[in-house]
Parts: structure tokens; sequence; C-alpha cells
């Protein structure tokens, strides 16, 4: 007996904006895209519907009923996103779980329910989830999926039809419920047919020539007269290989030979589907039942095994095989596509300097740690802490030249430090100033240098930077925020050291 569960997210676009833009919550919004040369609402917040702000309004009105009205940008592409993870993660209650837009998931929960103890604490344990996550949500459960859908949508009743009740369930809910075409339902308006019970017993020869086939399928699929198709998601298999030993293993250098194999077996999978590894990970089940993992991270996409084999093998001394090892699981959670310009990226005898680059960086971060190598890029902002940009990849090209023409601190500390400065005014540079504690009295001094805020990112005032030289030939990057007031004080920050 076939057991179907409908999940109907009711806001899915409007939660999903919550989620991350939760200052949004108790103000009206909308989400507007384009449509024949007018903007037209595609989804209304609780709120905004209040007001009478539904999806299909045009924005030109919308605003006339709420002239503060938040208006974001609506993305075509984003329910089906949505929805697709939304499946994948729904995969823990059944292994046939298929998207249905715009805002709904169908599942096969045939044999799945008696894992929860019953079909009420099933729903309940996905509703409660969905709900805890921020999704306002409805579920319901029948013997088809055109009965659950209908019942999730259109039904306060008990959401869990038993097994042959889809007719009585269907009989008090209006006829869009069968998710009929707006024509045919418009025509059974005009009818007085206002629920199901009111055509469904007429025959079927009748509903035929008065509303046409489409209506008499529909009808059977809702009742389980008539095959409905069902297309679940597959989620992408990861890229995972296993391999099980027949004695367990105890040494470093049975430990190394199972590495070489597993990641052989991986990278022939990535070779063939265009793809390299960014990080993998070991995981070594012993016989006590506990579980030894190392984890590997490179620079750029790869799939050279013997490259990989060498930043596992600096690792290799961390694991603890105790009693023995009796299973091995490398798998790589973090893969990017490699390019056919990479295909001869490991060939050293190419004379590729970036691949010797991209190996040293490996080997490293994998004996200093990750996070101790940086590569930076000039990015175009006047701002000092905007004008460099962390490279990803060592592929990355800048978009601009560095700059020569002015001169910059060789190191720049990530935000300025308040100092206390005395300095003539108006535009002087200081005398001597106060940084942790130690005073710094100038002996020379270049400046000042105005930097403006960047008023299309940020509000803000103006910089003054001085280069200063103090006794003992140290030399500073300062700066003074905006012009001095009315009492004559000013705020100074140091930026940066120069050699």
């Amino acid at each position: 007996m076939k057991r179907y569960v409908a999940i109907w997210l009711r806001h899915l676009l409007v939660d999903r904006v919550l989620l991350t833009r939760p200052e949004l919550e108790g103000k009206p919004f909308v989400l507007a895209a384009k449509e024949r040369n007018r903007v037209v609402v595609k989804a209304s917040s609780r709120d905004a519907l209040k007001l009478g702000i539904e999806a299909g309004m045009v924005l030109a009105d919308a605003r006339a009923v709420q002239p503060d009205l938040e208006v974001l940008d609506y993305d075509q592409a984003l329910p089906e996103k949505l929805l697709g993870a939304l499946a994948e993660w729904a995969i823990r209650y059944s292994p046939l779980v298929a998207v249905d837009l715009p805002d709904g998931l169908i599942l096969d929960a045939t044999g799945c329910a008696h894992l929860w103890g019953s079909e009420a604490a099933y729903l309940k344990d996905i509703a409660t989830r969905l709900k805890s996550s921020g999704y306002d949500v409805r579920t319901a459960m029948a013997d088809t999926i055109g009965t659950a859908w209908a019942v999730s949508r259109y039904s306060r009743a008990y959401p869990i039809i038993p097994p042959g009740e889809q007719l009585s369930a269907l009989l008090q809910l209006p006829p869009h419920s069968l998710r009929l075409e707006v024509p045919v339902t418009e025509k059974m308006q005009k009818l007085g047919l206002y629920q199901i019970k009111s055509f469904i017993y007429m025959p079927p020869s009748v509903l035929r020539r008065r509303f046409g086939q489409t209506t008499l399928d529909q009808i059977g699929k809702a009742l389980g007269t008539t095959h409905e198709s069902f297309e679940p998601v597959h989620p992408c298999e990861p890229y995972q290989e296993r391999l099980s030993s027949l004695e367990p293993i105890q040494t470093a250098a049975g430990i190394e030979i199972a590495i070489q194999k597993l990641l052989e077996k991986l990278c022939e999978r990535l070779v063939k589907d265009g793809k390299g590894a960014r990080q993998a990970v070991l995981r070594c089940y012993r016989i006590d039942g506990q579980i030894q993992h190392v984890q590997i991270g490179t620079s750029g996409p790869s799939c050279s095994a013997s490259h990989m084999f060498k930043l596992f093998e600096l690792k290799v001394a961390s694991i603890e095989p105790a009693l023995g090892i009796e299973l091995f699981v490398m798998e790589a959670p973090v893969v990017e596509p490699l390019a056919n310009a990479q295909e001869a990226l490991w060939d050293l005898s190419s004379g590729n300097k970036i691949t010797q680059i991209a190996e040293l960086i490996d080997r490293l971060s994998a004996r200093a740690g990750t996070g101790v190598i940086h590569r930076y890029l000039p990015a175009q902002h006047h701002w000092p802490e905007r004008a460099i940009i962390e490279a990803v990849s060592l592929t990355d090209q800048p978009e601009i030249e560095w700059r020569t023409d002015q001169h910059r601190p060789v190191q720049l500390l990530s935000e300025p430090e308040r100092i206390i400065v005395s300095a003539p005014v108006p535009d002087y540079p200081p005398m001597l100033f106060r940084y942790k504690g130690d005073i710094h009295r100038v002996k020379k001094a270049d400046g000042p240098n105005r930097i403006e805020q960047e008023w299309w990112i940020s509000d803000g005032m103006h910089r003054d930077y001085y280069a200063v030289e103090d006794e003992q030939g140290g030399r500073y990057w300062i700066f003074r925020l905006g012009h001095y007031n009315e009492e004559l004080t000013a705020e100074w920050f140091i930026h940066g050291f120069f050699a």
C-alpha cells in the first residue's frame, strides 16, 4: 500500500529572506520582478499580506498602499534551488523525495513511518524540524499524491487520511485543490460548483464534455485510479572510496599503502568527472570502535594521487592504530572543476612554475597549518582597508595593476588603532604621539595626504594621512579622522608601519 506525504512551505521565499535578514521581521516587504514592462510582486511578507499586498499585484499599486514598502529582487531560480536543498535534507525521512514547484515537496513514505513509531509521529517530526528552521509549513499524508497535496493546502481537518479514504477527504474541498487549470476552475465557479462533491459524482462523459479530459485525469490521480508520475531527486554521489583489510593494520607502512590505493581510486573518479579535490579526509575505523581521522587541503583543485599522498604522509604519525584498523574511508568533501588547461598541471617536465609553487604551498600548509600563507591582489578602491583582496587560488588574476605612485607601508593593520597625539592646528604634522604606552617624538614628517571616504559604500569622514619618523628611526603611517572641531580636538589613529 502506497503512502505519500505532501509538504507545503507556505511562505518559502519570505521565510528564506527572514533567515538571512532578520532585521526585516515585523516589516512589510515584497519580492518583485519585471514582467511585461512592469514590475510585479512575486511574494509578500505576512505584514504586507495584512495590508492587502499579494502576489501578482503591480508594484506601483503596492507602493500606493504602503509608501515605505521594502522591495527586494526576485530570483526566478531561487525556489527550485531552495526546494532542491530541502529535498536532499528530507531524504532522512524517505529515500524518494520529489520537488513540487513552486513551494512544496512530495515524499514517498511507503514503509517509512513505522521507524518513528506512527504516521502521526512521522509527520510531527517533519513539521517540527522545518518550523524550528524558520519555515512556515503544513503537511498531509494519504494514499495518493493528489489527495495529500489537496489536504495539505486546503483542508483544516486531521492531515492523515486513512487508507482508502481519499474520496471522503476531498468532498468538502474547492475544485482548484485538484490542481485543475485556471479556466476550468473559473468555469466551475460560474456554474456554482464550489466544492468537489458538487461534480465528482457526475458521469465521466459529462465531466469530459464540460471540463475536458484533464479534469478526469486529475480526479483519477487524487483517487488513485490514474497513475501519477513521481520523479525523486538524486543527490550527487559523494567522492568517497572504502578499503577494508583482511587483518587489522597496525603499522605506518600498512596505513601508507592503504592511503595510496584509496587516492588512486579517488583520483580516477575525479579525472573522469573533470574535477579536482580541494579537501580530502581519511577516516580510519579501529577494531575497538574508535575512529581516527586526518584531513589535508590543497591551494587549487588537484587530481594528483602522488601530490596528495605527500600531504597525507606528513600526518600518518598522528594516526593511532591501537589494536588495528579494519576499515579505511577516503572522501573528498570539497571539489572544484578542473579546467582543460590544467590537465597537465602536475607534469613537472613541462616547466610549469605554478605547479611547483602550488605544491610548495600545500606542503608548507601541511607542516605549519592552514591559513599561514596568503596571497593578495590589488582591488579597485581608494580606502586602504579595501585596496587589497585575498586571492583564493594561484590562478586568480588582478583586475588592476599595483599602484607604485603612492608610498604605502609594508605592514598595514587590519583595523586602525587609536593613538594620543600632540599636534599644532589646523594641518601641521604631529610633534609626538603615544602608542601602546610608549611616547614617540616625531623627528620627520610628510603629509597630509587626504583620502576621502567612498560614499557609494559607506558614510564617514575623510582621513588625513602622515608618514612620520620618530627619534629612534621607527617610521609609522598615522592619520587624523576628519577636521578639527570647534574645541580643537581630533581623533588620531595609527594604520601601518614602514620598513
